[in-house]
């Protein structure tokens, strides 16, 4: 039987807080060592360009092995991948904390995205079957979505005390006591499920393709600042990773045991769940990114403040998702509650895209963040259920994946234009002559435009799906849930 919970609701709810532990330590990783990276220049000696490697090292087999792992987890049984994964991740960042070489750090930091992706990958399909009932599915998706949405943020703020007060090595270093102690309890709390079977679902040919071409794409991506959009380096590996991807989808339209099955797909509140998603991140990526680099640069906060100051959001966050998201989503169903989440995200970024060179924190950043948070703790729970609304209890594990996947296409993508074209117009300003502090502002603000356009064509995206049913509670029913129409 298809399981992945005990029979007692508090030992669901004691799996979910595990299955978060473990999901929070790999979204913490992915942003505390942004601000470690010149502490860690100066130690292991990277070279300007090398140094970002650091982030790309992890980035790229995370966003290449989530979608595999996913089935993996359908095949071989969530638990058993979910423990892998995060035994693996907690080994490399031991070895990250011990590295004294960029080489090693660097391969220590691959296999730490490895475990990332096997660990990510299962975490969402293991919360929506330990949670069948639609309310406690709404609250504990609400519970994910909030570790998936502040950890970045939360991250950066442990990042800077971290480094300031111990020193770069104590990123990965506290990962290793709370790794232990979530495995360990994973063990215990998570009910073994055998899978259906590695036989059912092995593509190794599919397998190669989607993975190949993932991997190949995100790392096309990141190099794109390096290398420009249209150099003959980042033209002939995006080809190369299309024509994979290509590939990998005619082959899962004729195998007989595909390890993405197309189904999927047909659902239009599953496609465009992820579709709205990857634009979505790509343009919150200019706040999770430029941000920082505003308060820094411009208004010359240190690592310990920028983390307080952008911690209103993962406030912010946390009281929607964990609070009123659930309930709003449950009454009104996801639809419903998405769309003012992405219209306060848009009007979060279009207000940073006003930030001046001379700004102050509590005058012009604080008041662009509150929506922000408020929009992304709307809209992130609805989006994961979404794009789980049509996963059986067998595809949970692939729908899982594809959310992970398309986050960090997303990410990758996002940071990737941004950057490129605040580096470019910032640099074009300098030679004009203007400031370097007002020609950084002016480069940040392009970047916040363009993000909060992105957030709006995903609001375009999301008015177009079809309304969603809620499951509401009322008095006269006597506690019997009432399926209806929700307001769009």
């Amino acid at each position: 039987m298809w399981r992945t919970h005990t029979s007692a609701g508090t030992s669901r709810w004691s799996a979910l807080a595990v299955l978060c532990a473990g999901q929070l330590m790999v979204i913490l990783d992915g942003t505390v060592v942004s601000v470690a990276l010149p502490a860690i220049q100066g130690d292991l000696g990277f070279s300007s360009s090398a140094l970002a490697w650091v982030v790309n090292a992890y980035l790229v087999p995370f966003g290449g092995l989530v979608l595999l792992s996913g089935r993996l987890g359908d095949l071989a049984g969530r638990k058993r991948v979910f423990v892998t994964g995060l035994s693996l991740f907690t080994a490399a960042s031991l070895l990250c904390g011990v590295s004294q070489d960029p080489a090693t750090l660097l391969g220590s930091r691959f296999v730490q995205g490895v475990g990332g992706a096997v660990t990510s990958a299962v975490t969402l399909g293991m919360v929506v079957t330990l949670f069948p009932e639609p309310r406690e599915r709404a609250r504990a998706i609400g519970v994910y979505s909030f570790v998936q949405s502040a950890g970045g943020s939360l991250g950066l703020l442990a990042g800077g005390a971290l480094t300031q007060t111990v020193g770069w090595h104590w990123i990965f270093f506290v990962n290793v006591p709370i790794g232990i102690a979530a495995a360990l309890a994973a063990v215990r709390v998570l009910t073994p499920e055998p899978g259906v079977g590695l036989g059912k679902g092995t593509d190794a040919v599919g397998a190669l393709l989607v993975t190949s071409a993932l991997m190949l794409g995100v790392y096309t991506i990141v190099g794109t600042p390096d290398h420009g959009w249209t150099s003959a380096h980042t033209l002939s590996r995006g080809a190369a990773a299309l024509a994979l991807l290509l590939a990998f989808v005619a082959r899962q339209a004729k195998a007989a045991h595909p390890l993405l099955p197309l189904r999927v797909f047909r659902s239009r509140d599953v496609s465009g769940a992820l579709g709205i998603q990857a634009l979505m991140v790509a343009g919150m990526f200019s706040f999770q990114f430029l941000c920082v680099l505003y308060l820094q640069k411009v208004l010359g906060f240190d690592e310990t403040r920028t983390g307080l100051g952008l911690f209103p959001v993962s406030v912010s966050i946390g009281a929607l998702s964990l609070g009123l998201a659930p309930r709003l989503i449950a009454r009104f169903g996801p639809r419903a509650v998405l769309l003012p989440g992405l219209a306060l995200i848009t009007a979060g970024l279009a207000a940073l895209g006003r930030v001046p060179a001379d700004g102050s924190y509590a005058v012009d950043v604080l008041p662009a963040l509150l929506p922000l948070g408020i929009g992304f703790g709307l809209a992130m729970p609805s989006l994961a259920t979404l794009a789980m609304s049509a996963a059986t209890p067998q595809d949970s594990g692939i729908a899982s994946g594809m959310f992970n996947t398309m986050q960090q296409i997303g990410s990758a993508f996002g940071l990737a234009v941004l950057t490129t074209l605040a580096t470019a117009h910032t640099d074009a300003l300098l030679g004009d002559g203007a400031s370097n502090t007002s020609a950084l502002t002016d480069g940040y603000r392009l970047a916040f435009r363009v993000g909060a356009c992105l957030v709006a064509v995903a609001l375009l995206l999301a008015a177009t799906l079809p309304r969603s049913r809620a499951t509401v509670r009322r008095p006269e029913t006597e506690g019997k849930p009432v399926t209806e129409n929700a307001a769009p």
